[in-house]
């Protein structure tokens, strides 16, 4: 008679496996032994390589949002608050800064700003070193609107920083309304889109009528600002990413005075996107800005392949020839090469070519690669631990 069991009893020895007799009564009969057999995996590493190819490469990138108040004497600091957080794009509102420049903060951190009045307004980008090359356009609408498209991984992401309107009149609302459909029609469809906004705009708990552009969670408070925020995201199809993942409330709540807390900053992203967005929270325990907490998400970029950048072009290091010892030696280098003839020769193309082949060889060729920022003389670590400290008594505060 044929004995069959078909109970399978783990085998803790060897996880993943199962332990039978089937196969040893099968092969010695009844009186066989028990035999491991380990689940069948299908395919090879062959299969599981194919796999991964078509499925690509994913680029995992923290974005986030604060508004600083001012950017004057916070550089330094904000930088090493990215650098600790592990953030690599931040977009920052009320910069107060005027000009339209880029300028580097420190710890290999780099701001791409747009101020027209250093009392009030500004707005700006801060990218990681790593992204600053990648960066195609920058397009400074106004100093509350401004938008920088990258290339990463040969993924297009247009990253936009918006300024707070709230206070403001009518007239300059509808202006700051425009400016965002201006800039939001110029993205084309298929490119990812990131919004780090202040808008100010309380959408309160809840999200009846208003369920395809944001979740359940949000801090129970809403203002007048609500309609305009909502109208904007069903707009434009964008997504309100705070609000979709369900935190405490010091992790969801973004400004603080007093014993009052809102919501006031988001993220936002296009809805065919919002599957790539894993986290998003509030961190607590800055103080860089004063009332205002800094919003981060975590966005996973699937890429269908690598992009390989050229080298950089190597160049003659000319400056040498500022030194006497080197000029000397190219000039007698240089007439070797041209026969000895104390003129040029008609003929350009052959001399040019003469003198910067002799260039390269006397004064030498720069290594191609880029040079890192120099970091600010004075962040030193007395600087460091006053700001450790003072971290320490504002989260002290706000327990009290």
């Amino acid at each position: 008679m044929r004995v069959v069991n078909t109970n399978f009893i783990l085998d803790r020895s060897r996880p993943g496996l199962t332990t039978t007799a089937i196969s040893a009564v099968d092969l010695q009969g009844a009186g066989g032994n028990w035999a491991t057999v380990g689940r069948r995996s299908r395919g090879g590493r062959r299969v599981r390589r194919q796999r991964e190819k078509r499925k690509g490469k994913s680029v995992g990138l923290r974005i986030g949002t604060l508004n600083v108040g001012t950017m004057t004497g916070k550089g330094r600091e904000l930088a090493d608050m990215m650098e600790r957080r592990k953030v690599d794009i931040l977009c920052v509102q009320e910069t107060r800064w005027k000009g339209s420049k880029a300028r580097s903060i420190g710890a290999g951190f780099k701001l791409f700003y747009y101020g027209v009045d250093s009392k009030r307004n500004g707005v700006g980008v801060v990218l990681k070193e790593e992204f600053v090359r990648n960066v195609l356009e920058v397009k400074r609408v106004s100093d509350r609107v401004m938008s920088l498209k990258l290339e990463i991984e040969g993924v297009m992401l247009n990253v936009s920083g918006y300024d707070p309107q709230v206070g403001c009149e009518l007239e300059e609302k509808e202006r700051f309304r425009s400016e965002l459909d201006e800039v939001m029609e110029s993205i084309p469809t298929g490119e990812r889109v990131v919004i780090g906004a202040d808008f100010n705009g309380h959408v309160g708990e809840g999200n009846t009528g208003d369920e395809e552009v944001m979740g359940k969670f949000e801090v129970k408070e809403r203002n007048l600002e609500r309609q305009m925020v909502v109208d904007f995201a069903i707009w434009m199809d964008m997504a309100m990413v705070n609000t979709y993942f369900q935190k405490r409330e010091e992790h969801r709540a973004t400004y603080k005075s007093g014993c009052r807390s809102t919501q006031a900053e988001y993220i936002l992203c296009r809805r065919g996107n919002l599957k790539e967005i894993s986290d998003c929270n509030v961190v607590v325990g800055e103080s860089v800005a004063r009332q205002h907490k800094m919003v981060v998400c975590r966005m996973t970029l699937m890429v269908c392949k690598k992009k390989k950048w050229s080298e950089i072009e190597k160049k003659t290091k000319w400056w040498k020839l500022k030194k006497e010892e080197c000029c000397v030696e190219f000039r007698q280098k240089l007439r070797q090469a041209l026969g000895g003839q104390v003129g040029l020769p008609d003929d350009w193309e052959t001399t040019a070519e003469v003198i910067r082949e002799t260039g390269r060889k006397v004064l030498g060729v720069s290594s191609g690669r880029r040079k890192e920022d120099k970091e600010t003389w004075w962040w030193n670590e007395e600087v460091q631990d006053s700001i450790q400290r003072k971290r320490l008594a504002k989260k002290k505060l706000a327990k009290d």
